[in-house]
């Protein structure tokens, strides 16, 4: 496992990540279908006797069930490993609502902490904020009061779009951005990373496997269980993903699979400090973590990636 520093936290973070959005489970849907919590902590486990120090999750995921995996999992490891998640959907008052209220940031990291079984976290981020929240200086004065308290030692945010970027960075306070940067999200390449790298923010890259279909194990006819995102997607969208892992086959080589090659493309922008796959399995964690050893995308490889993107497979 190779290591890069998280932009201006100075922490140090494997380059490749565990997304703990599925071992949430989906009890509560919006998730990634069934799970099985020992499986799930076998995962976990796995992912740190492999060299993972970083591990993203938000307490909606589940609705806290996530957190309580992941703290079960890594007692006895807080201190080798860094542990992220987010706030801002509610889930405590009747189904789930944007809260980005002061006080409803502070009661929500006190249930998360207890759920993960710390006093801290390494990184707060706000979950999808609206646009005008990010920035403004102000939203993220509830983070400053939570650092003086050691409760969060740095703070961030999870966006959607480039724009959320620009208005984050711009509001100069969030010391990482959480975005959604894969073969099939590529949009971020150019004038946003030049930006973050400028204000020395970390990239945290999440879906690098574009909900699973870069692993190139998903056919064009899949359907989805109920409680899993993608069972309301329109075929057509299905069966362009599909298509475009396809696409993707001349990635294969010796050495290294489909998924592994996608996480080697987030990777070689070095703006990016962490990718985090979703995982639900050992098996899964060996192969994604495996990205870190296998052999890098050459530039010509890369090109013909970005050209990929360009025919639109994507949607």
């Amino acid at each position: 496992m190779r290591y890069r520093t998280l932009g201006r936290t100075g922490l140090k973070v494997s380059e490749i990540g565990f997304g703990a959005w599925a071992i949430g489970g989906n009890d509560r849907g919006n998730s990634y279908g069934p799970t099985d919590d020992a499986t799930s902590i076998a995962a976990v486990r796995r992912a740190v006797e492999l060299g993972c120090t970083f591990f993203d999750t938000a307490d909606v995921y589940g609705w806290g069930h996530s957190e309580e995996v992941l703290g079960q999992a890594l007692e006895g490891r807080r201190e080798e490993v860094g542990i992220a998640t987010k706030v801002g959907g509610d889930f405590y008052h009747g189904g789930v609502r944007m809260n980005f209220d002061p006080g409803y940031i502070a009661f929500a990291l006190e249930r998360s902490l207890k759920r993960l079984r710390t006093d801290y976290v390494d990184l707060y981020q706000l979950h999808n904020p609206p646009a005008e929240m990010m920035g403004d200086a102000e939203t993220y004065e509830v983070f400053e009061s939570l650092k003086a308290e050691n409760k969060v030692l740095h703070y961030g945010v999870s966006i959607h779009e480039p724009l959320e970027a620009a208005l984050s960075i711009e509001a100069g306070r969030p010391a990482t951005l959480q975005i959604p940067f894969s073969v099939l999200r590529q949009e971020w390449i150019g004038e946003p990373l030049a930006e973050a790298r400028k204000a020395n923010i970390g990239i945290i890259a999440r879906e690098p496997l574009a909900n699973g279909f870069l692993a190139g194990k998903i056919p064009p006819s899949a359907r989805f269980p109920p409680g899993d995102i993608r069972h309301h997607w329109p075929t057509s969208m299905i069966a362009a993903r599909s298509a475009a892992a396809d696409t993707l086959s001349f990635l294969r080589h010796d050495g290294r699979t489909l998924a592994q090659a996608a996480l080697r493309f987030v990777l070689s922008f070095p703006e990016v400090s962490t990718a985090i796959p979703g995982c639900k399995t050992p098996a899964q964690v060996e192969e994604d973590l495996g990205a870190s050893d296998a052999p890098p995308l050459v530039k010509e490889e890369i090109d013909r990636v970005r050209q990929v993107y360009g025919t639109d497979v994507s949607s």
